[in-house]
């Protein structure tokens, strides 16, 4: 029967994820003051506009999903800390709807298994939930010493998403009751941006999975003649390894093409003496990989390519010596920015006489985000940059370089547009943090050796 719901509850062979999800849920519990709403997706993705229908795997309210495993639009979770209690809202079952979609929880009056699978005690159907509200806040508006407020997950900045548009509607519903509204997003992602033992594992099978995708791909190498044969064959082998889909769609960008930072294209030839930057990663279970490379298309980089792309992996392990518990990411982001801006005067151009003119003033993005149950993990407008870094939590490392450069070496001219990014992922440790990325190629001597 689990394995039936295997993409609408999100769950793993290998741990308890009912006793995992409940137990999120009760941490949540006891930091609330007043009752919470989440709203999951009101349909998937992609279905919003008449003319579009994207059918995906994941569909689901990253913040929905981390309390309920639940991945199926049309749902609503309720918690009311006074009573102890969670509420699961499911559509009515539907089985016309599942012979085009597979199976999906729906309520039954008899035989409903939406209890069973998700561990949540008080399944009801999603017809009875905004009465089961003015319950709730009737309840709270007359417990003389109980907060003039509710809690739903939406972010301030972001007018127009589901999460904003349930916000608007829950206040006018609530308000006849004297109560307000106010986000618990801060609130869950002090939870969600430390990772359990469990997903660090999914975190770690991810990584491998992407390493060996693409060693797999630098031996084949010489045999793709564009960006789109490289994506499509880099894709393939993460997924073909793994559960789920792309943690986002891969970045193939060669010659000046990687000057664009999210250049998703992917359909122009390669050219033999460039690099080419990747961007790419996998979903296992319910975390990512995000790993960035830069290689050369011929298999051998160039002295001025080797020169630059050595700047930026330095710029990576300076960065590094920075990372560890009791720092924000906002405050130690401009180190590797101001290292490759150093050693692009000494080594560039008081070392072997060369240019450069970079396409962007000093710091082209950030060099680190959080990473979870989203690729960029954290509170939406400003990825919970200000947040001290824990044990648990996994952040990118990703410096870059981008611009057009010139030099002499070795008594011959190079000029190129070129942009490199190199990314590992970092589990933040006691000790410090741990590069989970470390056997993914990135030496030259390494990526030239395997090409």
């Amino acid at each position: 029967m689990v394995q039936a719901y295997s993409q609408v509850f999100i769950s793993s062979k290998k741990y308890d994820s009912k006793a995992i999800y409940a137990k999120r849920r009760r941490d949540f519990l006891r930091k609330l003051d007043s009752f919470c709403v989440l709203a999951g997706m009101t349909v998937n993705p992609g279905c919003e506009e008449a003319f579009v229908q994207t059918w995906t795997k994941m569909v689901q309210e990253p913040a929905f999903l981390y309390l309920t495993g639940v991945n199926q639009a049309g749902c609503y979770l309720v918690l009311d800390p006074v009573a102890k209690k969670e509420t699961l809202f499911i559509p009515e079952k539907d089985p016309f709807k599942e012979f085009w979609v597979g199976k999906r929880l729906g309520f039954l009056k008899k035989g409903c298994d939406a209890a069973e699978i998700t561990g949540i005690r008080d399944v009801r159907p999603v017809s009875e939930f905004w009465d089961f509200v003015d319950s709730l806040a009737k309840k709270y508006a007359g417990m003389g010493k109980a907060p003039k407020y509710a809690y739903a997950f939406y972010f301030e900045k972001f007018k127009g998403d589901h999460n904003m548009k349930f916000k608007v509607k829950f206040a006018q519903r609530i308000a006849k009751f004297g109560l307000g509204v106010r986000s618990c997003s801060k609130m869950h992602f002090a939870d969600r941006l430390v990772l359990g033992a469990e997903r660090i594992g999914e975190a770690r099978t991810a990584q491998r999975i992407t390493g060996d995708a693409f060693c797999a791909m630098l031996s084949r190498m010489k045999e793709f003649r564009n960006e789109r044969e490289v994506a499509l064959f880099l894709n393939y082998e993460m997924q073909r390894r793994s559960d789920g889909d792309l943690a986002f769609p891969t970045i193939c960008a060669g010659g000046e093409n990687a000057c664009c930072l999210h250049y998703v294209k992917n359909d122009e030839p390669l050219r033999g003496g460039s690099l080419v930057l990747l961007d790419f990663g996998v979903r296992f279970g319910t975390l990512h990989s995000d790993i960035s490379r830069t290689i050369p298309v011929s298999g051998k980089f160039s002295p001025l390519q080797a020169l630059l792309y050595q700047i930026v992996l330095d710029a990576g392990r300076e960065y590094q010596k920075y990372v560890r518990p009791g720092v924000s990411l906002k405050e130690i982001g401009q180190v590797p920015w101001d290292f490759i801006m150093a050693e692009l005067e000494s080594r560039l151009v008081h070392g072997v006489k060369g240019t450069h003119k970079l396409i962007y003033d000093r710091r082209p993005h950030g060099v680190s985000h959080f990473i979870g149950e989203q690729i960029h993990e954290g509170e939406a407008g400003t990825r919970s940059l200000d947040t001290v870094l824990e044990p648990g939590m996994l952040i990118s490392c990703e410096p870059g370089l981008y611009g057009e450069f010139e030099a002499t070496i070795g008594g011959k001219r190079y000029r190129e547009k070129i942009g490199i990014r190199i990314e590992d992922d970092l589990l933040i440790t006691r000790a410090g943090f741990e590069n989970i990325s470390r056997n993914i190629p990135k030496e030259i001597a390494d990526i030239e050796k395997l090409m």
